[in-house]
């Protein structure tokens, strides 16, 4: 039999009513031949409540007893789309990560996938089972313990076991319809697209696009995983949604897929800091050990004998997420105390906002930065930082133009044309 993985996120199970209509669409796919392993999350605000009740009862928990708690979100949701699978004539039954077994790491909160044997499911489908409900989101330790796997767990548990039992393809249902070339509240020239590949998708998913969760795509492109998104609230056919592939599958690529913008980003620049071998090192291995997630990194040109600075010095400047700034501060702050680094001054600036263009077409096309630059100059916006990979450029602007930017980045390579 050919096997279909099917995820439904927190919002397309948010009570009986989409649970039920969450059913009819497995019970589609179980009449068209397949089996189904379906991988649920808890109800939607169900997670966040029982987080709540475990930070109540103690402030400094033990990380075992909130996975016992919050992965019990994920058990009720499969028990029910079980009994309402059961009560529509489809023979299906609940899967807990501990009777898979999804076996994970010892770390709990964020544990990561080790194997998952297929043996129990299998023999199950043998015995006539045509659709296993799977609590996603949670596994077992070696310990014997239930563990959880952090942010976007459920999109993850749902392309490993599409990677173990080899599936056709691993259907996401979520409350949007698809990947869009940007963001549809900011464009209304934003176009669903048919296809994108797995490197698209990672670039967009890591820049702030929030389909797809970055360590489910990694995922799926390490083992090959056909990824298809689409919507929970809408009739869907064969032809629904975007489907996450190999490149090699998509004809032709356009030069730039979508456009994607981040706006929690702040810009820190460290005024006259040596430069000398070793700098770099100085600079961001206190962050690094603060847990400050870098992102962008330039380093002026240097200047020799400036002012009352004996030997070359330069400016740093990097950008991070805003909520880390406080935490970048005090590591640079307490590194200077140390004698580690030395600058005159820490500029933050809180009110930038990170604009990029994708596409894998980028490798073979020459000009996207200028045609983007040119863009962003046409609507007289300043870029303060930019960089650079082989299939995606972002530039850092002022958070008030952010939408524009947007905007006119989506006119400038005329994506909504298919």
């Amino acid at each position: 039999m050919p096997l279909l993985v099917m995820k439904f996120g927190g919002t397309s199970v948010a009570d009986l009513d989409r649970i039920a209509n969450a059913a009819a669409k497995v019970q589609r796919e179980v009449e068209r031949g397949y089996d189904v392993i379906v991988i649920v999350s808890a109800m939607s605000g169900k997670t966040n409540e029982l987080v709540g009740w475990v930070e109540g009862t103690s402030r400094l928990y033990d990380a075992r007893e909130y996975d016992a708690v919050v992965a019990s979100g994920e058990n009720v949701t499969a028990g029910l789309m079980a009994l309402r699978l059961q009560e529509m004539g489809v023979p299906a039954r609940s899967w807990q990560g501990w009777q898979v077994p999804i076996n994970t790491t010892a770390q709990h909160g964020s544990a990561r996938f080790v194997d998952i044997p297929r043996a129990n499911i299998d023999a199950k489908f043998a015995e006539g089972m045509k659709v296993a409900v799977v609590a996603g989101f949670q596994g077992i330790g070696p310990d014997g313990r239930i563990t959880t796997l952090g942010r976007g767990g459920s999109d993850t548990t749902a392309v490993a076991f599409a990677a173990a039992f080899a599936a056709e393809r691993c259907d996401i249902y979520t409350d949007v319809d698809g990947v869009y070339t940007t963001d549809p509240r900011i464009s209304s020239k934003a176009r669903k697209l048919e296809k994108i590949a797995f490197e698209e998708m990672l670039e967009l998913a890591s820049l702030g696009a929030k389909v797809l969760q970055t360590r489910s795509v990694e995922l799926a492109m390490r083992y090959n995983v056909r990824l298809r998104v689409l919507s929970s609230f809408e009739d869907t056919d064969e032809s629904s949604g975007t489907l996450v592939c190999d490149e090699d599958e998509i004809m032709e690529s356009k030069v730039v897929s979508g456009v994607a913008y981040s706006r929690d980003e702040a810009k820190i620049t460290l005024v006259t800091v040596e430069d000398r071998p070793g700098i770099s090192a100085a600079i961001f291995q206190p962050l690094a050990d603060a847990g400050v997630n870098v992102d962008m990194i330039v380093q002026n040109i240097s200047e020799r004998d400036y002012e009352d600075h004996p030997g070359a010095v330069t400016d740093m400047t990097f950008s991070c997420p805003v909520n880390q700034v406080e935490r970048a501060r005090k590591a640079m702050e307490d590194a200077r105390a140390k004698g580690l680094i030395a600058y005159d001054e820490l500029a933050v600036d809180s009110d930038v906002a990170k604009v990029s263009v994708v596409g894998i077409g980028m490798r073979s096309h020459a000009g996207v930065a200028a045609r983007m630059f040119k863009a962003l100059a046409d609507e007289n916006i300043n870029i303060k930082v930019i960089a650079t990979s082989e299939i995606k450029i972002s530039v850092l602007i002022d958070r008030k133009y952010m939408e524009l930017a947007v905007q006119a980045l989506h006119d400038a390579f005329e994506l909504e044309k298919a």
